[in-house]
């Protein structure tokens, strides 16, 4: 996010906002800062006894921001200035903290490290639209009760894309595209931005744009399965008998046609490659050896947007322990339980079928 100095104060322009009624100081970018009210042409510092999360609710919404993350005395500073003397009493359903109600303070003095310090949560008011992920397409900005497209001009474009990014915790821009045939109101960037709310935007149309970001792929899932029941669920993860086959299954979601998954192992140089097939791929290891034990994870990579994205799992540690029974017993045992199964079906279905021929027969 974007660091702000300790003079530097964020205020908000937009007609729905009220920069002359209160602001947010020294926090960083528009949604966090101590809060401070216009009394008597100067600013003042509200004390935290005065102040609790209805009222925060309001001040959240009157600067577009997310509800409430955080309310702390002293949690940006102490002001330069006096304190408000009033204690807000805000429903929560107020556009504006200074149409709340407001009492006397019960207590007149307020101690250092109380004016209190808000961190509103960021809102979802950007997204991108037709990309098959949401961290790629068209720009969209919920304004005024609807998503409207955004537009910027070509020299603008890939400061608007890089604060898009950011602010959709998407990585870093990998490319800007045209957008499809919609002009959207302008936005006006430099790029160092945390949200597009701090942009500079206008109601002139532009050109529409399409945003393409580094986080494209979503993480990819991977798990341990085995069909003879010897893997089990240690203090460390999943602990597999030796001897025994197992299988490394990767996915993901239904993102992208095609890709490929790619097995890493660290326990070794090895790595294994296989096409996405549904979405997944499945790694057999025949019989597990000491040779299998170590940390294994799932790489998901695609080409898509004239681009090459990938995206990694979680690490799954695999223990390999010495098995309670030989294998070799346990598959004969096995095989003979089959077996067992095939011969009893095949009785029964007999004297079935003969009782049945005697019965008409009769």
């Amino acid at each position: 996010s974007l660091t702000v100095s300790s003079k530097k104060l964020i205020e908000c322009s937009t007609n729905s906002f009220s920069p002359e009624s209160v602001r947010l100081v020294d926090g960083a970018g528009l949604c966090s800062g101590r809060v401070e009210v216009k009394s008597n042409q100067s600013w003042a510092s509200v004390c935290e006894a005065d102040f609790d999360r209805q009222d925060a609710e309001v001040v959240c919404g009157e600067f577009g921001c997310g509800a409430p993350a955080a309310l702390q005395g002293g949690l940006y500073g102490e002001g330069e200035g006096q304190t408000w003397d009033k204690e807000f009493q805000c429903k929560g359903n107020e556009s504006l903290l200074l149409d709340c109600d407001t009492s006397d303070r019960e207590n007149n003095t307020c101690l250092p490290g109380n004016a209190v310090g808000l961190t509103c949560s960021e809102p979802d008011d950007v997204r991108l639209v037709g990309g098959g992920s949401r961290c790629a397409g068209g720009v969209e900005w919920y304004d005024q009760g609807e998503w409207r497209t955004v537009g910027a001009d070509d020299w603008d474009q890939r400061d608007v894309a890089v604060v898009v990014c950011r602010q959709l915790g998407c990585g870093s821009t990998v490319s800007v595209l045209p957008g499809n045939t919609t002009r959207g109101f302008g936005v006006y960037c430099d790029g160092s931005e945390s949200s597009l709310r701090e942009c500079r935007r206008t109601y002139d149309l532009r050109p529409g744009l399409t945003v393409i970001c580094s986080d494209l792929l979503v993480q990819p899932d991977i798990y341990l399965t085995d069909p003879m029941g010897g893997v089990f669920r240690g203090h460390q993860g999943p602990e597999m008998f030796r001897g025994y086959n197992f299988t490394i299954t990767c996915s993901t979601q239904p993102q992208y046609p095609g890709g490929s998954f790619l097995l890493t192992f660290t326990g070794s140089n090895r790595t294994q490659t296989q096409p996405a097939v549904n979405h997944s791929a499945a790694f057999l290891f025949p019989a597990a050896d000491d040779s299998h034990q170590g940390t294994y994870s799932c790489v998901y990579e695609n080409y898509v947007f004239s681009h090459n994205f990938s995206s990694e799992s979680e690490l799954l540690s695999l223990t390999i322990t010495a098995s309670p029974l030989p294998a070799f017993i346990i598959r004969h045992v096995v095989v003979l339980l089959i077996l067992l199964t095939a011969i009893t079906t095949s009785y029964l279905y007999y004297k079935v079928k003969t009782f049945t021929q005697m019965l008409q027969v009769i």
